[in-house]
């Protein structure tokens, strides 16, 4: 690549990693904040915090990209055009088709990186997330070691504990059961221990009593026991297995077993499809996105009032690329075969940019001043 290319690269590539740096933080954040009161309500650690929300990074920068792209080639073709860099080079002999080509360039590494996020990351992150939600959905210590709250592990169930001590020993335990009709079961307990054997959790209440109530004869009885074991099991019922939802899925099983994919994603057939053809759709937006925000810049003469209109025009024109992406959705989801739909946006895309290459290399010719009468009449 010649020196300008370089330079028009690097520029692109700088403004590319802020605009991306700057947008994933805001998606970013949004979601945190959400999964941070889930995890946080039930008990979890904020390892387990970091862990989800480094998983669910992937899928946050391959919505952005696009975005961060278009933004990109706006900015730097605005800067260069109020800098005049671009109208010296125009006036050196580079066309708009010959300036296009640094953005050509990065709109092909940006859709790259989106490629590789969109068939390898952020299947694999989805997976792996889905996974780690099942096996802490069951979580015992997460659900029931929690100082001073009184929790409700399951419906008349009530559990409290005063204090946790650093060697894992429950201080001044309450563990009320009313799950049997007619009767609640009160235990309390100086000590307790959390323990696993092979038939599952078990809670161990040192120094205790257990109060019986019985609610129709209105009698109350009480044991007072030195230790006394409880099977908590039951308790905690683990989630149920999530299915596989088609986002989780490899782009190649998708293509090649699209029936059973859809029956074990209760989706139709025509959604698996436009899943897949989305995940090659995503690189051709990065390109297209790319190429619209430098061409629209490209079209009009000097003003100065800079490129307002031709970047309000270029924000219209990927809004409407959205609306086509949009109108084909339906279509291809009802209609398997209708697949092809799926790549129209980068085809209307790339004829935009083609249309505004063309209309701006036409360049601006003066109109011709009317001769003077004095002239014209000799």
């Amino acid at each position: 690549m010649q020196r300008f290319d370089r330079y028009m690269l690097s520029q692109l590539m700088v403004l590319f990693g802020f605009f991306a740096l700057v947008l994933v933080a805001v998606y970013w954040v949004n979601r945190a904040v959400i999964l941070f009161d889930r995890l946080i309500a039930d008990g979890h650690s904020a390892g387990i915090f970091l862990e989800f929300s480094a998983l669910s990074l992937p899928s946050v920068i391959a919505l952005v990209v696009p975005m961060a792209a278009f933004a990109a080639a706006v900015y730097v073709t605005n800067r260069m055009m109020a800098d005049s860099e671009l109208t010296v080079v125009r006036a050196s002999g580079y066309s708009p088709w010959r300036l296009a080509r640094p953005v050509l360039v990065f709109g092909l590494l940006i859709g790259l990186m989106a490629s590789i996020l969109s068939h390898l990351l952020v299947p694999a992150s989805l997976e792996q997330l889905r996974l780690r939600e099942q096996e802490i959905a069951g979580s015992v210590s997460a659900r029931l070691l929690r100082e001073g709250t009184f929790l409700h592990p399951t419906r008349g169930v009530t559990f409290y504990i005063r204090d946790i001590n650093p060697e894992g020993e429950l201080r001044d335990v309450l563990l009320s059961d009313r799950r049997q009709e007619g009767r609640e079961i009160t235990y309390t307990a100086e000590r307790a221990f959390l323990l696993r054997d092979d038939d599952g959790p078990k809670l161990v209440m040192l120094a205790g009593m257990a109060q019986t109530y019985d609610i129709k004869g209105k009698r109350l009885s009480t044991t007072n026991f030195s230790d006394l074991t409880y099977d908590i099991s039951n308790l905690v019922t683990p989630g149920k297995p999530k299915r596989r939802k088609i986002e989780y899925i490899p782009t190649l099983e998708l293509l090649t077993d699209t029936a059973a994919v859809a029956e074990e994603a209760n989706e139709e057939p025509g959604e698996v499809l436009e899943e897949a053809h989305l995940r090659f759709q995503l690189p051709l937006l990065c390109v297209v996105a790319s190429l619209v925000g430098f061409a629209a810049l490209m079209i009009g003469g000097y003003s100065r009032f800079g490129v307002t209109k031709q970047i309000v025009a270029a924000i219209f024109l990927l809004v409407l690329i959205k609306l086509v992406e949009s109108a084909v959705t339906d279509p291809v989801r009802g209609d398997p075969r209708l697949w092809p739909l799926v790549y129209l946006p980068s085809l209307v895309g790339f004829a935009i940019v083609l249309g505004l290459l063309f209309s701006a290399s036409r360049g601006y010719r003066p109109r011709r001043r009317a001769r003077a009468p004095a002239e014209a009449a000799t």
